[in-house]
């Protein structure tokens, strides 16, 4: 853009004082382009300016001709043409000249469109940037929805653009509205359309059962036709300009609680549009009673996602993991995630439920989960000590029921029996245990104490409790004893001939 001085006074200089383009772009310091456009602008044929001739003047026609037939056809493959006939010139000016010479297409005028009260809302996104929450980048949307005859706004920020975030922003408007406008028109959001050519609409199935539920049309605006949705752009600049420039928030929450002071305050005590001494607050008081009413049940508007539990007790959701019980691992299970709230359902029944994390690479934990399973690994491993006892020695059982019954600890006594196993032997141990019931002393010290009075009797030397891998290739090892009579001549006078 230059100065309107500058504008008047290459009109002046052209048409009062006949200069040609060339000279009024050298005495005014501006390139002969821009003099070009001014004079355009003022309605001067291009025909009628003088120009130098040019390399490529004699192309003209073909260029000319070339994009009568294709009109959108790119610079640059039309340049490959005109260079293959014999045009040595360079790409920078034969572009600008095909910008000049392609035809354009026609403006096209809109009528303003009017609705009734309570007939039509407009929805939309609009992105606000991002912002970091536990480490993690995110996305930070704005739902818009505005009643196109009261231009009373629904303002409210997300973190994500999934259809699920999409229809709890529609169940939060109408509950700001108090009602429901009969068509809801929108922009070919991935949300609402899946797939268009021309007036065939294949619409998202999710979006159609909601629209259904709450009895109103979804209506996809016609693309380019920006007068269908135009309230619904104008007030997203209206939001980003008096609402979120310069504005500071504490977290999600803190910046929609402001968002609804906004709604509720300023932008409803802008003035009405189709009449100027009332508010939009007032408008909206008589458009209130057009609306349709609420349903009575709430549809379900959770995410919807099958997660597979691996041999860790998670389940794995926008890039988080969530923890479950441990008797569910191995198994598909289904996540519903809301803005607020993650529940993991095995069939119908709730197995988790977690505040959502926006973070990323985030383990959230239910301390219950942990307990379980920490108690069930202390169980698993007193039950295969429990087995291995019953195998080696049979009566380990009456021994540990004769505990049981005194109140002794079973999980220490399994341990200690399970010791002794590996110090004396299965036959040994069977043996001290059926003495130390015969005596009526059922205690691993008891066992014990028989075991060594038994070793002792035999003239063999005290055990050494010497802990060996639960490996058969160990536990089994033969070591055979070395001839020790190697050793004596160590002692032996040597001949010192």
């Amino acid at each position: 853009m230059i100065p309107k001085e500058l504008e008047a006074r290459i009109l002046r200089l052209f048409h009062v004082e006949k200069w040609p383009v060339g000279t009024i772009a050298g005495q005014l310091g501006v390139h002969h382009s821009t003099v070009r456009r001014v004079l355009a602008q003022a309605g001067v044929p291009l025909t009628a300016l003088p120009r130098r001739p040019s390399k490529i003047d004699p192309y003209l026609p073909f260029i000319e001709k070339t994009l009568e037939e294709w009109p959108s056809l790119c610079a640059s493959r039309l340049y490959a043409m005109v260079r293959e006939r014999g045009y040595s010139g360079g790409p920078d000016h034969f572009r600008a000249t095909v910008a000049r010479v392609r035809p354009r297409k026609p403006a096209e005028a809109f009528l303003p469109l009017r609705t009734l009260p309570g007939e039509q809302a407009q929805v939309d996104w609009a992105h606000f940037g991002h912002v970091e929450i536990a480490g993690a980048r995110r996305l930070l949307v704005a739902f818009v929805m505005v009643l196109s005859w009261s231009r009373m706004v629904f303002l409210r920020f997300g973190l994500d653009l999934r259809t699920a975030a999409f229809l709890d922003h529609h169940v939060a408007a109408f509950a700001f509205f108090g009602g429901i406008a009969r068509t809801l028109v929108y922009d070919n959001l991935k949300s609402v359309v899946i797939e268009r050519v021309g007036d065939a609409i294949r619409f998202n199935e999710t979006l159609l059962a909601f629209a259904a539920h709450h009895r109103f049309e979804p209506r996809p605006a016609a693309p380019y036709r920006g007068n269908e949705k135009g309230r619904v752009e104008r007030t997203i600049r209206f939001a980003r300009d008096s609402f979120f420039a310069a504005r500071r928030w504490r977290d999600l929450d803190d910046l929609n609680a402001q968002a609804l002071a906004w709604c509720e305050g300023q932008a409803a005590d802008r003035r009405f549009p189709q009449d100027r001494t009332r508010t939009v607050r007032d408008a909206f008081a008589e458009e209130r009673g057009h609306l349709i009413s609420l349903p009575l049940d709430r549809f379900p508007t959770e995410d919807r996602v099958e997660a597979r539990v691996g041999k860790m007790p998670y389940v794995r959701f926008d890039a988080n993991d969530y923890s479950v019980p441990h008797d569910r691992v191995r198994r598909t299970l289904v996540v519903l995630a809301s803005p607020e709230r993650v529940r993991v359902l095995d069939g119908s029944e709730i197995v988790a439920e977690h505040d959502r994390s926006w973070g990323r690479g985030q383990r959230i934990e239910d301390p219950r989960h942990l307990a379980a399973l920490v108690d069930w690994k202390r169980n698993a491993r007193k039950a295969r000590g429990m087995d291995r006892l019953a195998h080696a020695a049979p009566n380990s059982r009456d021994l540990l029921v004769a505990m049981a019954e005194r109140g002794g600890n079973l999980g220490a006594a399994t341990s200690a029996l399970l010791r002794l196993l590996d110090t004396y032997g299965a036959e040994e141990l069977a043996a001290a245990i059926a003495e130390a019931l015969t005596a009526d002393v059922p205690h691993p010290q008891a066992v014990r104490q028989i075991l060594e009075r038994r070793r002792h009797a035999r003239g063999q030397p005290p055990a050494l409790e010497v802990p060996l891998p639960d490996d058969s290739r160990v536990r089994d090892l033969v070591v055979r004893p070395h001839d020790l009579s190697t050793y004596d001549q160590l002692g032996a006078p040597h001949d010192e001939g």
